[in-house]
């Protein structure tokens, strides 16, 4: 969400930018704290006739399941992952 407020930030109205930048700066430690509370957290940003709200969800990781006895299925070995540069 960050990068989308630094991103579009330019194009918004004064108004609006101050509200983006003022979150970007200040607000983000909230947003951090609802999170690790396991809370949603909304931020909303007016510009002219448009409202743009990003609501930010905690995701709840499972473990993996134990498969050294499990045989994996065919399509796991036909998976090639791309070298990086």
């Amino acid at each position: 969400m960050a990068i989308a407020l630094r991103t579009i930030s330019p194009a918004l109205d004064s108004d609006a930018s101050d509200e983006a930048w003022a979150w970007l700066h200040e607000d983000r430690a909230e947003t951090r704290r609802a999170l690790l509370r396991s809370e949603p957290f909304t931020v909303t940003i007016k510009h002219a006739q448009l409202r743009i709200t990003w609501t930010i969800r905690p995701v709840l990781y499972l473990p993996l399941a134990h498969r050294q006895a499990a045989e994996l299925p065919a399509c796991a070995y036909a998976f090639r992952p791309q070298p990086t540069n």
